[in-house]
């Protein structure tokens, strides 16, 4: 009867678990589709506005180049990392971990590599191989616009000044709920796009000058870049949260029937032994 005890038990905490699960995925669910909503809205004018102004600022050339277009020696770069404040979400903090890794040994191998985490899960692992010179995960505590545009104006002010040759958002892009893209994206410096745009910016009409317009549009265009990014892989950890628990929760559903069939068939074994030695005792006392 004690191993039975013990079968009764695990079913009893496995049902507890498949309780919390579910719940984290009804959850994950909810936020997903306010998350979803905000990058859908968001990531076309982003990425229109990032295209009109590479296309815009490839028009302006020498002294009236824009100082976020400047393109030097990569010796000093910084990551931007997207991650996490939380985990129960599969791969995804994971998979950024190695991205930058993979980064740090290839394409940027030699070069001075500083990070800026935005995510507690990838500060507390990358903050051991690399130097984090920044933290911003309280960032989610009040993610919006205006917070997230404080965090893009250190980083461009930082580029200006020459601190840093390259700065690269690495985060995870929302495809579906299942489904989250690792992306390397460049912040700074910009670079121009060769479209059919590029080739009709010079037929445009600018009031006030072209270089006004730049430089109002360009500090915009870059929060805008960061926000979208951000956004981005808020949605992207709501969908992988809600498909790790939706795993976790069917997995725990399947161990649970098996729990279930074995403490049947041992309750059944318990009462045949039983029921034998009933009847062995009812023989004995005929005999």
């Amino acid at each position: 009867m004690a191993n039975l005890k013990e079968i009764r038990n695990r079913i009893s905490s496995i049902g507890s678990t498949m309780q919390i699960t579910s719940a984290m995925k009804m959850v994950s669910a909810a936020k997903l589709k306010k998350a979803t909503d905000t990058i859908t809205a968001m990531r076309p004018y982003s990425e229109k506005l990032t295209e009109i102004i590479q296309n815009v600022s490839s028009t302006l050339e020498g002294e009236n180049s824009s100082v976020y277009s400047q393109v030097r020696e990569v010796k000093n770069v910084l990551f931007i990392t997207v991650t996490s404040n939380r985990g129960l979400c599969g791969g995804f903090n994971a998979n950024i971990i190695k991205q930058i890794n993979v980064l740090a040994n290839t394409a940027y191998q030699g070069a001075n590599i500083d990070l800026l985490t935005i995510g507690k899960k990838g500060n507390d692992i990358l903050k051991k191989t690399f130097h984090v010179v920044d933290n911003q995960s309280s960032l989610y505590d009040h993610f919006d616009f205006e917070h997230t545009a404080v965090i893009a104006e250190h980083v461009m002010e930082a580029f200006v000044n020459e601190k840093y040759d390259s700065i690269q958002i690495v985060y995870n892009q929302f495809k579906n709920a299942a489904t989250q893209n690792v992306v390397t994206e460049q912040f700074l410096p910009l670079l121009p796009i060769e479209t059919e745009a590029t080739a009709a910016a010079s037929d445009y009409i600018y009031e006030p000058s072209k270089e006004d317009i730049i430089e109002t549009l360009i500090p915009l265009s870059l929060k805008t870049q960061l926000f979208k990014a951000i956004a981005d892989s808020v949605a992207s950890e709501h969908g992988a949260r809600m498909t790790a628990m939706h795993k976790a929760t069917d997995n725990a559903q399947e161990l649970r029937n098996e729990l279930k069939l074995s403490y049947n068939k041992a309750r059944q074994a318990a009462i045949t032994n039983e029921i034998l030695e009933i009847v062995g005792g009812a023989e004995a006392l005929k005999n």
